[in-house]
């Protein structure tokens, strides 16, 4: 196992039974607070993108916010916070999606990007993949090709990587 990866792991807090019956939060403010490792993170998380010409980082709310704003920074690359609905001020464009018990919506700014913009959409964590499949499919509607999707951790059993079709995915730490 990589060092990074151990780091992280022995970092990472499982939380039982949260947010409902017989689940297994990864609670990542365990690894938040090592200020070292969580630079240590960014720089990993920027290392694959970094000679691919990206021009804006989508980070999904909330937590993609925490690793999409430095990874954006040290990429020289655009901030695009998707959001829940009823956040954004301005004009949005939103996007759908299905959840287990129910329907969900991301938005975002209708002047976020525009053709020629090459997009890296950044997550903490692919669960089952429909957020990151609709942060996608939101930020195509600009035309702008996604070049790949970035998260820390992926849960590899809940097949969120298949949602996500053909694209670069790349996570840190993979259960």
């Amino acid at each position: 196992m990589d060092p990074l990866e151990a780091r992280i792991r022995a970092a990472v807090r499982d939380i039982p039974d949260f947010p409902k019956p017989g689940i297994i939060f990864k609670d990542i403010t365990t690894v938040l607070r090592d200020g070292p490792l969580f630079a240590d993170i960014v720089d990993a998380m920027v290392a694959p993108w970094r000679r691919l010409e990206i021009t804006h980082v989508v980070a999904i709310e909330s937590r993609g916010f925490i690793f999409g704003a430095p990874i954006a920074q040290q990429l020289r690359a655009a901030f695009v916070p998707m959001r829940k609905p009823g956040k954004l001020p301005a004009a949005v464009r939103r996007e759908e999606y299905d959840l287990e018990y129910g329907r969900d919506a991301l938005e975002v700014h209708q002047d976020a990007m525009s053709r020629g913009a090459r997009a890296l959409i950044v997550d903490d964590v692919l669960a089952t993949g429909g957020t990151a499949a609709a942060a996608c499919r939101l930020a195509q509607q600009f035309g702008v090709p996604i070049v790949g999707c970035a998260f820390l951790i992926e849960l590899g059993f809940l097949h969120g990587r298949d949602l996500l079709g053909d694209r670069r995915t790349e996570a840190l730490v993979r259960y």
